[in-house]
């Protein structure tokens, strides 16, 4: 028996918005790797904007990535001077309020003092980076560094392929490294 309580709410539900950044690096296409896993077209079908870490090695790799979503790139060390000539070393990009920087390598072997400088510097809340081909998400305060790793060409024998991606509301970043299936 109907008891005259509407169950619909007059009010719209209040939705998060988000939005999905997908990360990538050091794809070496085509000199070390044919061309990008068709999994990683998979993995970032549906992203609202997709960030590039360096080490492209062709700026075809960018076109195929656009074919999804806006990409923001830099170049990297192993890239030519096509690439080094169409593509910045540091680049960012703004979602709501925060600020993701990107670099292939800010001197990475000599650990993050360099990077939290260009942090520090460009109010960056996010920093992407490449060059190590090894995937790592690290925490340091409110500040997230991220790196990919690379989807084609592993670390070293034993190292895995992956992507990266970055879900981001007003208030909040979860970021998830994918694994990639060897092919």
């Amino acid at each position: 028996m109907f008891s005259g309580t509407s169950l619909v709410s007059k009010e719209p539900p209040i939705q998060k918005v988000t939005k999905t950044v997908g990360l990538i690096s050091d794809t070496h296409v085509p000199k070390r790797a044919h061309a990008l896993p068709r999994c990683v077209f998979e993995i970032f079908q549906k992203v609202d904007y997709i960030i590039h870490a360096g080490d492209l090695v062709e700026l075809a790799v960018v076109d195929e990535l656009e074919q999804l979503a806006p990409v923001l790139a830099v170049h990297g060390n192993m890239d030519g001077m096509e690439v080094n000539g169409a593509l910045p070393r540091l680049n960012s990009l703004k979602v709501f309020d925060w600020k993701i920087g990107v670099m292939h390598d800010p001197d990475i072997a000599f650990g993050f003092n360099r990077i939290r400088e260009l942090v520090k510097e460009h109010g960056f809340n996010v920093f992407v980076y490449g060059h190590t081909h090894v995937a790592n998400i690290r925490w340091e305060g409110k500040t997230l560094f991220f790196n990919p790793g690379s989807p084609t060409v592993p670390a070293n024998t034993m190292g895995k392929l992956s992507v990266g991606l970055i879900k981001i509301t007003k208030d909040t970043i979860i970021p998830e490294i994918i694994p990639i299936n060897q092919v």
